[in-house]
């Protein structure tokens, strides 16, 4: 559901309206009354239908949007978001999580939450990621890769300042990210060998420790250790050059060693269709890769193109993990 004062519930009334063959069926999780009003104030002619289990889903799709339902306190008003639904919020990323753990559901895609409001109401978690990890008792750490059709990204340190990402690295999360990179890269995406770029901290790659130490003392010896564990990592790359056109056809992801090393390249290359999925996971789980927007919330200029590719792509991750052998 996301915040339901967010773009969450018209991207998923717009993707529901674009449905075809490439876009897998899919019921939400949330409130059907809230989607009601919603789609008469977005003038979309949208048929809801309340769903009692996952399984009827499938039959609802082609007629109407399936909703899971899960009543929200008060109606939300688009762009107002209310700390009285956070419950409500928090309640369906666990149901959602609770389903495909079960085997009900083959993937958790999320709508956008805002973690401002969740953390005003004592939220624990940095965000979905964190959380959904902690549902999930996983003992893997949670790693995110941002996916668009001609670039994939991961970021080593995410939501932390440039300076504290600085200080955060070292040469064993470097080896750790890559190598769940890897995995995933396998398992979800049916890439038999995965090769891995690894970017460079500082302008040149450091230019053999003329801009900066890092990238000789902690990014070189962690590709050596990727591939001393069977890896195909290379680099440090020069973060300038690697996402050229020629670049990016000699990879399968970018290993980046901070937030906007990663993002800026992957939003530039392809924003409507970028996809945010949590690695690590016993589950599937991807989502749009933009926030709430509360600034056109109920608006009806949400894109739900984000959103369509999530959904498309979980798709594609939870068909290749039932397709791989078993103990593979």
């Amino acid at each position: 559901m996301g915040d339901p004062s967010g773009v969450g519930g018209e991207i998923t009334l717009g993707s529901w309206r674009r449905r075809n063959s490439a876009l897998p069926p899919f019921f939400l999780v949330g409130d059907p009354d809230w989607l009601n009003r919603l789609a008469r104030h977005l003038g979309l002619d949208v048929p809801i239908q309340a769903i009692g289990r996952p399984a009827e889903a499938m039959k609802a799709f082609q007629d109407a949007l399936p909703v899971l339902p899960l009543p929200l306190a008060v109606p939300p008003t688009p762009g107002r978001p209310d700390p009285a639904n956070t419950p409500m919020v928090k309640q369906a990323i666990e149901r959602a999580v609770d389903l495909v753990t079960s085997g009900e559901a083959s993937a958790v895609v999320t709508n956008p939450i805002s973690k401002t409001i969740l953390h005003q109401a004592g939220f624990p978690y940095p965000g979905h990621t964190e959380f959904l990890a902690h549902l999930a008792d996983s003992p893997t750490r949670p790693v995110m890769m941002l996916a668009c059709p001609v670039l994939r990204v991961v970021p080593v340190t995410i939501h932390v300042s440039l300076r504290d990402a600085i200080a955060m690295l070292t040469k064993d999360i470097i080896v750790e990210t890559a190598a769940i990179t890897a995995e995933s890269l396998s398992r979800d995406f049916s890439i038999a060998n995965p090769r891995l770029a690894v970017a460079g901290l500082n302008p040149h790659a450091g230019e053999d420790g003329a801009m900066g130490h890092e990238d000789r003392e902690i990014v070189w010896p962690a590709v050596t250790a990727l591939r001393a564990r069977g890896v195909d990592a290379f680099g440090p790359m020069p973060p300038d050059t690697m996402f050229t056109d020629a670049a990016r056809k000699v990879y399968d992801a970018a290993i980046c060693m901070y937030h906007d090393q990663g993002l800026i390249p992957m939003k530039t290359l392809g924003f409507d269709k970028g996809v945010n999925m949590t690695l690590g996971l016993p589950f599937v789980r991807t989502s749009p890769d933009h926030g709430t927007a509360f600034d056109i919330a109920g608006t009806g200029r949400a894109s739900p193109h984000s959103l369509m590719e999530a959904l498309k792509l979980a798709n594609v991750m939870a068909t290749a993990r039932q397709r791989r052998p078993e103990g593979a």
